[in-house]
């Protein structure tokens, strides 16, 4: 039997301490990350109003965003009526060549998903269809990368959306298309960092992930300026690229 000295027991109080101590950091750094926005909240236009050059900062929340209706016809894949809490991948034949559309969140986990995915695809794919509010930034990075190792295209239509993260699976195409209507969008990013770790190694953690992203972006022959919209633009807003932006980017190849 253990028996308990005195000793034993001020050290389970200390380590009973330190264990709320250490969720109290924890609650209180995600308050004030998520305050902010709770007590302010973004007063921009909502993401159906249309833009104009200088007026393209609008409202951003995934949670509310469902794949907009499609034109018949327009897509090789019917459009669901909810957006996937994580991306949903499938194969098709679109005039005449092999496709794949991917559409939904972007989760942790799915760049593995999407690589066992495209091993599977015979014939390879020509081009992906893109329909997503965004998600795991290092995941869309890898998705990115597989897209272009394969040598595949990437369109969106006029009823779909790319924002947040998967601009950077756009950016993975061959060749790049976008229809008139479709939207693209960045902001700010979180990469994931631990909100236990103090300020400074936060700080690093973050310019790492801006850095990746900005030799991710050189890598796909996007010019990486394009993250000065990003960067200024809190993330429940979303900064919408217009068309001639995409192209002076290069995040577009195609019209």
């Amino acid at each position: 039997m253990t028996v308990l000295t005195p000793n034993t027991g001020r050290t389970l109080r200390w380590i009973f301490a330190a264990q709320i101590a250490f969720a109290a950091v924890l609650i209180g750094a995600d308050l004030t990350r998520v305050l902010p926005s709770l007590l302010s909240p973004s007063d921009a236009p909502n993401l159906t109003q249309p833009i104009g050059p200088g007026d393209q900062t609008r409202r951003y929340a995934p949670a509310d965003l469902g794949p907009r209706t499609a034109t018949p016809g327009t897509r090789p894949i019917p459009s669901t009526t909810d957006m996937p809490s994580r991306l949903d991948f499938a194969a098709a034949e679109w005039n005449g060549e092999p496709v794949i559309t991917l559409t939904g969140n972007i989760a942790t986990g799915d760049a593995q998903r999407f690589a066992d995915f495209l091993a599977a695809q015979n014939p390879s794919p020509e081009t992906a269809f893109l329909n997503s509010p965004g998600g795991s930034v290092s995941d869309a990075l890898a998705i990115g990368r597989a897209i272009r190792a394969a040598g595949i295209n990437t369109e969106m239509t006029a009823t779909d959306i790319c924002l947040s993260a998967c601009p950077y699976l756009l950016a993975g195409g061959l060749t790049r298309t976008t229809d008139a209507g479709s939207l693209i969008g960045v902001h700010q990013h979180y990469f994931g960092e631990n909100t236990a770790l103090p300020a400074f190694l936060a700080v690093s953690d973050i310019q790492r992930g801006q850095g990746d992203v900005m030799r991710y972006l050189a890598e796909m022959g996007v010019d990486p300026l394009i993250m000065q919209h990003a960067l200024v633009t809190p993330p429940d807003e979303i900064y919408i690229l217009t068309p001639s932006e995409q192209r002076d980017y290069a995040l577009i190849t195609t019209e």
